[in-house]
């Protein structure tokens, strides 16, 4: 049997929008990439809250709009990648901020992330703890 092949738009948008972005991370969506092995899931989802507050900082860090732009970019990329939503929306507001709005936006942005961010890893750990 096949393993089943990811469509272009998996890594953008929720499959069920409806759902999938009421959770701090769309374990379905992961599960379609590992097949559902468990170990997998568990590995990639603990890279990805393992770089998450250091892709935060490097947005906290910025001193160019490239540089922001950067750091937002590549959030927006893993959060996609693992399913999640909330962050990876947050992530794309936060890379199509104006350079003229760094100090008060982008302040902002970092803290809507923080707080994403702090959800989905309350979320992964009592998920995996029930799994």
């Amino acid at each position: 049997m096949d393993a089943p092949r990811a469509r272009s738009h998996d890594l953008h948008t929720p499959e069920r929008s409806d759902t999938a972005i009421d959770v701090p991370v769309d374990l379905a969506h992961l599960r379609r990439y590992t097949l559902g092995d468990k170990a997998l899931e568990a590995e990639v989802l603990g890279l990805f809250l393992a770089q998450l507050p250091e892709t935060i900082a490097s947005l906290r860090s910025a001193a160019t709009e490239r540089d922001w732009k950067i750091a937002a970019h590549a959030l927006k990329g893993s959060s996609r990648a693992v399913g999640a939503w909330r962050i990876a929306a947050l992530a794309q507001e936060a890379e199509a901020l104006p350079p003229s709005t760094k100090s008060g936006a982008w302040s902002e942005a970092i803290e809507k992330l923080e707080v994403a961010a702090a959800e989905a890893s309350v979320f992964v750990k009592k998920t995996a703890g029930n799994a």
